[in-house]
């Protein structure tokens, strides 16, 4: 480390600096997504505009909440496929043929070729449930390790690549098999590939009860024994043979107390009604029932075995609306046109009882929140922003800095406005407030995180913290998306039952979360300040050290102050809920830690024991703190506040390694400044001695 010159320094700032950056731009445009050639799927037609608004926002219940098709298609794709798009080479559309010269210019530059296409959510759910011809080759299910693919004999890609239901057909009873045999083994003692092998058999069970759903549509019940030699059998729709279920259950009846077997082919005409409803049991809850009493919605295989045993409560509603998809299903078949006439009929049908028990009011709210994707935009604003913060501390004090510094600011405040803004809309979408669960926590605290830093920039005045701001506010919402991507849970359902209470999840939770906000803001703080004064960078500008420490002595107090509120009001929650006010559980060890930790760190300053570098290494260790009671402890699978586990257990070593460096950078920096200094004195005292002799 070179002390006089501060060249070296900038070089190696630089460096760190382009390898974030570079790491960055590799998780926004490959996303960690398999290498692989595009699929081609013959006779693949994208889905007209007209038919995907009428279709995203249609209402269905799932994860204990009512929410729009597009949503639950978005996280099903998430789950089974890895990602919100697929892209694949079909027919050539007609706005593709019909397209200018100029235009398919454009579109050359872009890299998009006329037959690829680019597969969204709605689209691919879409195809699954009614065009399930086309569905079985769209590349659907993300498979991570080979090995689970050659363990039952299908041929494979690379290592790791997206696979078509038909391509992973051949193999799926031995699939099963496997799976089976896997599940009595321990989930803790099971190796990777078991555990892969598991989550694939249900993914693909999962993605064949959606295939097969509206079969009861496209098919109907055939009716053995009514054709001739020269024609088939004549087929019914399971609406009629629903209609008919009072005379059905008669013969039943009457056959039972005379004594004899019934019909042959009534018996068949049964079997082929229970494996309808069965195919159309699950997935897609789109059958709100007239009474808001009844809380659960119903499928379409509910609302046709309800009928069947008599047991529903308003059997002409549910012959209806199996009507209604009946004809919708089918129409898909004759044109696009015709199917948006007739699924809008049974969308209003669906929207008018949605309405009528108050279950419809934030459907399109929700439509229009994952449209806009906030914060894929705030991503985009926070990296223009970390590049200005580069420049302008590059760029001395001069005109130029002050015009990329202004730049800087703006970026980092339409960033914060787009976070701001998201979680707003999913405060209204929820029915709560905007923290409740590990996602919204991640989210959450980058909008704080970047608040707060935006605040001591406007206290300091030194562009210190406005250029941590938008590198805070990045790294924060790469978390979260990378997050949303392992777990493929949606986070706008509702809460477990005990975390379900608006006051204290305004109080308690609010509160640890911006503790651990300002923590790990006291922590980036610190990390400036141990490469500027350990590279030299800031040249002994004794002013902008004093400016720095004085952040993150603040942000410490806040942390403590905001840590110690918030486990207390935790405490009485617990006590409130489970009868005791201290359990001394993970969680509640955690909060606790850093409570006692930037107490630690105050009164040492405090007392003079330790310095301007004292602080800010220990500052530097209360992110290891803050990180192990926000994030870590969801992985022990102990303790009444572990509400779920996360996969992705490594990157918290990574980040628990990056921080062990900077604190041994830091301290390395700290002695040789001080064997400099102390070299400077003994040549300086030397130096007196010589003149006096």
């Amino acid at each position: 480390m070179q002390r006089k010159n501060p060249v070296w320094g900038k070089w190696v700032v630089a460096v760190l600096a382009a390898g974030a950056l570079a790491i960055v731009f590799v998780n926004m445009l490959i996303d960690n997504r398999p290498k692989g050639e595009v699929q081609k799927v013959e006779g693949y037609v994208p889905w007209e505009k007209e038919s995907l608004e009428v279709v995203e926002s249609l209402p269905l219940q799932d994860g204990g909440r009512i929410k729009p098709f597009s949503t639950y298609a978005g996280f099903k794709m998430l789950q089974l496929h890895g990602a919100r798009s697929m892209k694949v080479e079909g027919e050539i559309s007609d706005e593709a043929a019909k397209a200018s010269a100029f235009k398919r210019f454009i579109w050359k530059l872009r890299g998009k070729k006329p037959g690829v296409h680019s597969i969204k959510p709605t689209e691919w759910l879409m195809d699954t449930v009614l065009r399930p011809e086309l569905a079985v080759n769209l590349p659907t299910f993300r498979v991570d390790n080979s090995q689970v693919l050659e363990a039952i004999s299908v041929k494979t890609k690379g290592r790791r690549d997206r696979y078509s239901y038909a391509e992973i057909e051949p193999g799926i009873a031995k699939l099963m098999e496997l799976a089976q045999s896997y599940e009595p083994i321990e989930k803790k003692q099971r190796d990777p590939v078991q555990q892969q092998v598991i989550d694939l058999a249900y993914n693909i069970r999962s993605y064949e009860s959606l295939l097969a759903y509206f079969s009861f549509a496209r098919r109907g019940i055939e009716l053995r024994g009514t054709g001739t030699k020269s024609e088939a059998d004549k087929r019914a729709d399971l609406s009629a043979v629903m209609a008919a279920a009072p005379q059905l259950q008669s013969e039943i009846a009457s056959a039972q107390k005379e004594g004899r077997e019934v019909e042959t082919r009534l018996q068949d005409l049964l079997q082929q009604v229970l494996n309808a409803a069965n195919y159309s049991k699950f997935g897609l809850f789109i059958l709100p029932q007239k009474n808001a009493s009844d809380t659960q919605w119903q499928s379409a295989g509910n609302a046709i075995m309800g009928v069947m045993t008599m047991e529903s409560k308003d059997p002409e509603l549910a012959i209806s609306d199996v009507k209604l998809l009946e004809t919708a299903v089918r129409s898909v078949s004759v044109s696009e046109k015709e199917f948006q006439k007739y699924f809008t009929e049974f969308k209003e049908s669906v929207e008018k009882r949605a309405e009528s028990r108050g279950e419809l009011k934030r459907i399109g709210m929700e439509v229009s929140y994952f449209k806009r994707d906030y914060f894929l935009n705030a991503m985009i604003w926070f990296l223009l922003g970390t590049i200005g913060a580069l420049a302008m501390w590059g760029s001395g004090t001069g005109r130029a800095a002050k015009i990329i510094s202004w730049c800087t600011l703006g970026f980092t405040v339409i960033g914060a406005f787009y976070c701001v803004a998201a979680i707003v809309t999913r405060c209204l979408i929820m029915n709560r407030p905007p923290v409740g669960n590990l996602y919204d926590t991640i989210i959450f605290i980058a909008a704080t995180g970047v608040l707060f830093s935006l605040l001591i920039e406007w206290m300091s005045r030194k562009r210190f913290a406005l250029g941590l701001a938008p590198i805070l506010g990045l790294g924060l919402i790469i978390l979260a998306r990378r997050y949303e991507v392992g777990d493929a849970g949606d986070h706008l359902d509702p809460l477990v039952a005990v975390l379900d209470s608006n006051f204290w999840l305004s109080t308690h939770v609010i509160t640890i979360t911006l503790g651990y906000s300002a923590g790990l803001l006291a922590a980036m703080l610190s990390c400036g300040y141990v490469l500027m004064r350990g590279l030299n960078l800031d040249e002994g500008n004794k002013d902008l050290r004093r400016s720095l420490t004085k952040a993150v002595y603040g942000s410490i107090c806040l942390t403590v102050f905001l840590s110690l509120v918030g486990t207390v009001l935790g405490g009485i929650w617990a006590n409130y809920s489970w009868g005791r006010f201290w359990g001394w559980d993970p969680k509640e060890n955690g909060a606790l830690m850093i409570v006692l930790w930037t107490l630690t760190i105050l009164h040492a300053r405090m007392g003079g024991i330790i310095n301007e570098w004292g602080l800010h290494l220990a500052s530097l260790f209360t992110a290891c703190i803050v990180a192990f009671s926000w994030w870590h402890v969801n992985f022990l699978g102990v303790g009444l506040h572990n509400y779920g586990f996360t996969a992705g257990k490594g990157t918290i070593w990574v980040f628990y390694a990056v921080m062990m460096i900077f604190i041994l950078f830091g301290a390395v920096a700290m002695i040789v400044e001080y064997c400099d200094k102390q070299t400077k004195r003994a040549a300086k005292a030397k130096a007196v001695d010589g003149l006096e002799a």
